[in-house]
């Protein structure tokens, strides 16, 4: 599932949810608390969530600096191979 998928399905998820507690047989203070209480579950999932996804771009950063500093000594020792090569050929 894409991201624009999950984000619709979470979307019809909590609309749903949210027209069955208006017609649940509870008290308003009970729906109240019960919507109050399903709203911070949703935020701290979305925190966790947040959380999980920058400490995995956090990685692909890392990843990439990585392997742009493998590059980097890559081309560095071609350069230098290519330097001593000229100076053997010139000597």
């Amino acid at each position: 599932m894409d991201k624009n998928g999950l984000s619709s399905f979470l979307l019809g998820l909590g609309v749903g949810v949210g027209i069955g507690m208006l017609f649940a047989p509870k008290s308003g203070q009970e729906t109240r608390l019960l919507i109050k209480n399903k709203a911070e579950e949703g935020t701290d999932y979305i925190k966790q969530r947040g959380s999980e996804l920058k400490d995995t771009a956090t990685g692909w950063v890392d990843k990439g600096k990585e392997a742009v500093g493998r590059q980097k000594e890559n081309v560095n020792d071609a350069v230098e191979a290519g330097k001593q090569a000229y100076r053997d050929a010139v000597s």
